[in-house]
């Protein structure tokens, strides 16, 4: 099984919040969708978001489901809109040095303010994928991280139609499990060169921790895999050097 790499996320919510209110469309931040695509990178062990949350109490439910800790910095005029940028520094830098082994550090807010923080954790060996609102996202914090996910990419992406099945077919198990299967391919097919079906698997396991494919009625993982490739939903290619298959995704 491939290592997987350790994720620490930190939210600078406001800034999200807000640049979200300028996207067409919904006006709401959906942080699943976010930490959906930082689980097909690696393992999440760190999880807090920053803000006035007095302000943002309807989000309060979602960031608990997700297992994000939420940091209260209430305003005041003594503090400045600058307070929850601060905690959320020292609190990424503490966790850089106190923690040697997580690999990523995700930062989702599009304020120029965090380059020094960027810089320092690249200095550290550390990689740092940024996510924020395209219309309201620094170039200089979008060139400083080593990766820049756009939450309107995100979005984008989750209103598509699923591709396994019409819009009047029934979703019986073996539909649901294609559902899950096609859009981790595709979503990791941006991210790899080669893609193996193990992989697959343990990204798989990490979005959907409660996932198994023998209750969508599957006698194994690779069995799954290839009545994907009979429905023309994934492309297969066996490695007998490895015992394991190539997957590609397919368009149609």
């Amino acid at each position: 099984m491939a290592t997987e790499p350790l994720i620490a996320v930190f939210i600078d919510f406001e800034n999200l919040a807000l640049g979200v209110r300028d996207m067409k469309g919904d006006n709401k931040f959906h942080v699943e969708l976010v930490i959906k695509r930082l689980l097909e990178k690696g393992r999440l062990v760190f999880r807090r978001a920053y803000c006035d949350w007095s302000g943002y109490r309807e989000y309060t439910r979602e960031f608990h489901s997700q297992g994000i800790e939420m940091i209260d910095i209430p305003q005041s005029r003594h503090s400045g809109k600058n307070s929850a940028d601060i905690h959320m520094v020292v609190d990424a830098l503490d966790l850089c040095y106190a923690k040697q082994h997580i690999d990523i550090f995700a930062l989702l807010s599009g304020d120029s303010d965090f380059s020094p923080l960027v810089s320092k954790l690249k200095e550290n060996n550390k990689r740092v994928i940024g996510c924020g609102v395209k219309s309201s996202t620094s170039d200089l914090l979008i060139h400083g991280c080593d990766e820049f996910i756009y939450y309107d990419d995100l979005v984008r992406v989750a209103a598509k139609p699923k591709r396994t099945r019409g819009k009047t077919e029934p979703k019986d198990k073996k539909t649901e499990a294609m559902d899950k299967l096609v859009e981790i391919v595709e979503s990791l097919d941006t991210d790899y060169d080669q893609l193996w079906g193990s992989m697959v698997k343990q990204t798989i396991k990490r979005v959907h921790p409660g996932f198994s494919e023998s209750y969508y009625g599957y006698n194994s993982f690779s069995d799954l895999l290839k009545d994907a490739e009979k429905r023309g939903l994934i492309g297969l290619e066996y490695d007998e050097n490895r015992g394991n298959y190539l997957v590609s995704a397919t368009t149609r």
